[in-house]
Formats: structure tokens, C-alpha cells, sequence
């Protein structure tokens, strides 16, 4: 078997924590009276926090200092946080679990590789933290996505190559950092968005597992 580890992104993935960054950013942007819409919620999905908010800061040629940027970033950090306060297990997307579960089974090992400074509390509160062999989140890197670090941290914490490692995104970003780090890429969404994935499903439950971990020869 030529798979040895597959590593997930969070939002998107495993949960909705998308809906809650954005909701957090609209707090935000709106005290800036800066107006964000649905284009924007996609442009924001798989890119670490100062990123996002130089994306919403440039929609209204705002100019800010890098202490005020950071105080900005921290701002809606708090708001996010308060949002996920409220999240459980009943908010894990269908299949999460046994999908876990089956790789378990094979024997592969299981990473996280999230934007989100809050992974580890989000896995926490969706009781999955026990499943997970790594977590890399943006503590732990200095280059956010479409940058490989994150997936290739994870991959040196595990010692295997990346090459026999599968990373599982719903963001552009996100598949093009696990196509930079040498990894096949499994996308969870739309075809036509995620066309640079090897695979595309519409969501985990629908993943066929089968069908990846038979993959022999891999890029990178």
C-alpha cells in the first residue's frame, strides 16, 4: 500500500467552521464599514487570518498599520471564538467519524492541517481530537496556504514522505499547497472549482476510500 498518512483540512471538511469565520469577519468588517458578500466568504475560505484581512482592508483601499492590522486580526479571533463556544459533536459533517474510524482500520495515520489558529479547540469540541495523530495549525507555520509548510509539517512530524501522504481540502488554496508539497489531493466540493484536485468528491461521506488507497504511483 503506497498510502501511509491522509491529512484533512478542517473547515469545510470536517465541519462548517467556514460559516463561523465569516460571520466573525462581517462583525469586523463592519465596524469598518466595509459591506462583504458571498464572493468574498469564497475568497476567504483556506487563507490564514492577516491574509483575510488584507483582502477585506484592499476592498475598501484601507490602510492600517501592521500593529493595527494585528489588533484587527485579534479582534475577530475573539469574535470567532465566542461563536464556536456553542459547537458539538452534532456538528461534524455526515461520515466524518467512520471515516476516521476506517482509516484507523488501514493503518494510516491521520493529521489536521489548518488556517485556523482554534483547530485544536474546534476538534475538542467536536470530540475528535483521539482520532488525529498531528494537528499543524497556523501556531505552528509561517507561511499560510497555498504555501505547502502546513501539509509538509505534518508530513515531517509523521516521517514519511510525501509522496505517500493524500491531503483532503474544499479550498483552491488548499489544493494547491498539497499539490506544492508533492501530495495527491483529494477535493471536497465542486468539480469545477477544485479541477486541480486528483479527485473530487462532494463531501466525506462520499469519498471512496477504497478507490485512494489504491493509488501506487504518486507526484512529487
Amino acid at each position: 500500500m503506497s498510502v501511509k498518512a491522509m491529512i484533512f483540512d478542517l473547515d469545510g471538511v470536517i465541519t462548517d467552521t467556514a460559516k463561523y469565520h465569516f460571520q466573525a469577519w462581517q462583525t469586523l468588517a463592519n465596524e469598518l464599514d466595509i459591506q462583504l458578500d458571498e464572493n468574498d466568504h469564497e475568497a476567504l475560505k483556506g487563507i490564514d487570518r492577516l491574509a483575510s484581512l488584507e483582502l477585506i482592508l484592499a476592498k475598501a483601499s484601507i490602510c492600517k498599520t501592521e500593529k493595527e492590522k494585528l489588533q484587527l486580526a485579534e479582534r475577530k479571533n475573539q469574535y470567532y471564538r465566542r461563536l464556536i463556544q456553542s459547537m458539538g459533536p452534532k456538528e461534524r459533517f455526515a461520515g466524518v467519524e467512520e471515516f476516521l474510524i476506517a482509516l484507523r482500520q488501514h493503518g494510516i495515520l491521520i493529521g489536521l492541517a489548518s488556517s485556523s489558529k482554534n483547530a485544536g479547540l474546534v476538534i475538542e469540541r467536536l470530540s475528535l481530537k483521539a482520532y488525529f495523530d498531528y494537528i499543524a495549525d497556523a501556531n505552528k507555520i509561517k507561511h499560510g496556504k497555498p504555501h505547502p509548510e502546513i501539509f509538509l509539517t505534518v508530513a515531517q512530524a509523521f516521517n514519511i514522505a510525501p509522496g505517500h501522504c493524500i491531503g483532503v481540502e474544499d479550498a483552491v488554496a488548499g489544493v494547491r499547497a498539497i499539490k506544492a508539497a508533492g501530495m495527491m489531493a483529494a477535493g471536497i466540493g465542486n468539480k469545477q472549482v477544485l479541477k486541480e484536485a486528483d479527485w473530487v468528491f462532494s463531501s466525506i461521506i462520499n469519498m471512496n476510500l477504497q478507490e485512494i488507497l489504491s493509488v501506487k504511483v504518486f507526484c512529487g
